[in-house]
């Protein structure tokens, strides 16, 4: 990385836990529209895990994300850190203070994740020393947590977002759709389909009618709802007013079976 910053070149990060997917190839194929060097990291964050299982079970193919990197942009750099090279000081989540942007939602439901986040990125960010890092909105809190991490470490990285990518039916690419079967995939769309429900009542209807909505339409399926919030999009805090000129999104989190899902839009 040293000798690409004395050529003058950008380098880029794009941080991932594996289990690559189309997704990641939009994620790195939008970096490159801003860098010169992309390096991708492989590395399943220890820290970030509330759940032992989840961690347990998180998909694991680093041979096989190396050759779906190779076949679709074999330019690209990839990292595969181990936990001893991450964690030299010892495995262990450093504590931030990110404000309201945590407090909800992923901060509510996965006690000390951003933290873990925070943590691995830090490192990360000083390891490959990025001039830009780039995050999927699909994990919008967390993007937001990166973007006020930086501020608070000092690390001269820019966090730059990227738009959800989805599949033909509107299902958020995620590396724990691997685990679902066929059926699962097509009754996942619903989380997709919620949210735009959301997002067409929204400007006719109050938060709690669009909130009452969506919860209907998750009791009558095969998903059982964590969260469905509606926030203002500049500090991520639930409200059931809306206010005018203010931005909003709605975020859902769902169980089907055993796997976790997340997804979020703009409503407005």
């Amino acid at each position: 990385m040293e000798i690409n910053k004395n050529k003058g070149e950008t380098i880029g990060l794009v941080p991932t836990m594996g289990a690559l997917h189309d997704g990641h190839l939009a994620l790195i194929s939008f970096a490159y529209k801003f860098c010169d060097v992309v390096v991708v990291s492989i590395f399943v964050n220890p820290t970030q895990f509330n759940n032992a299982s989840d961690l347990e079970k998180y998909p694991r193919h680093i041979e096989k994300d190396a050759a779906f990197l190779k076949k679709h942009n074999s330019k690209t750099l990839v990292f595969t850190p181990n936990v001893e090279e991450v964690y030299a000081d010892g495995l262990k989540s450093e504590s931030y203070n990110f404000g309201s942007i945590v407090d909800f939602m992923e901060g509510e439901f996965r006690a000390g994740h951003f933290d873990g986040v925070g943590s691995v990125l830090k490192r990360l960010f000083t390891i490959v020393d990025p001039d830009k890092a780039f995050f999927g909105e699909k994990d919008y809190q967390q993007l937001m947590a990166v973007k006020k991490l930086v501020t608070i470490t000092g690390q001269k990285v820019e966090i730059i977002g990227c738009p959800t990518n989805r599949n033909e039916f509107g299902l958020a690419q995620s590396s724990r759709n691997f685990r679902l079967n066929d059926t699962q995939l097509k009754q996942a769309e619903l989380i997709f389909e919620a949210l735009t429900q959301a997002r067409s009542m929204f400007d006719d209807y109050s938060i709690l009618d669009i909130e009452k909505e969506v919860k209907k339409r998750f009791q009558q399926s095969a998903l059982e709802l964590e969260y469905f919030s509606i926030v203002k999009t500049k500090d991520l805090i639930p409200t059931t007013t809306k206010e005018p000129k203010e931005a909003y999104r709605g975020f859902i989190a769902a169980f089907l079976g055993d796997v976790r899902l997340i997804d979020n839009m703009a409503l407005n």
